[in-house]
């Protein structure tokens, strides 16, 4: 693991894109879930609830595990590339 600054930045890049692209996401997929559920009683929207509250929690950290390691990864690929060829 290489623990550059162009990496970091790029780790930070990618977190941030994560959670720009999880808002809008997340909330086209609540309003198509909540759709399908149509009228439910107290208790079965309660649980329906905590389910999507787990999915919204599972779909951000898978988000932002891949975005902002793909970020560290294209961070540390150009720093490197800047190190080699300086005019990049």
């Amino acid at each position: 693991m290489e623990l550059s600054l162009p990496a970091w930045l790029g780790g930070i890049a990618g977190a941030l894109v994560a959670v720009c692209l999880y808002i809008p996401a997340i909330r086209r997929l609540e309003r198509h879930w909540r759709a399908q559920q149509g009228s439910m009683l107290p208790a079965q929207r309660t649980a329906f609830e905590e389910k999507l509250s787990v999915i919204r929690r599972v779909i951000l950290g898978i988000d932002v595990a891949v975005l902002s390691s793909l970020g560290y990864w294209i961070g540390s690929v150009l720093g490197r590339a800047s190190a080699v060829h300086p005019n990049f």
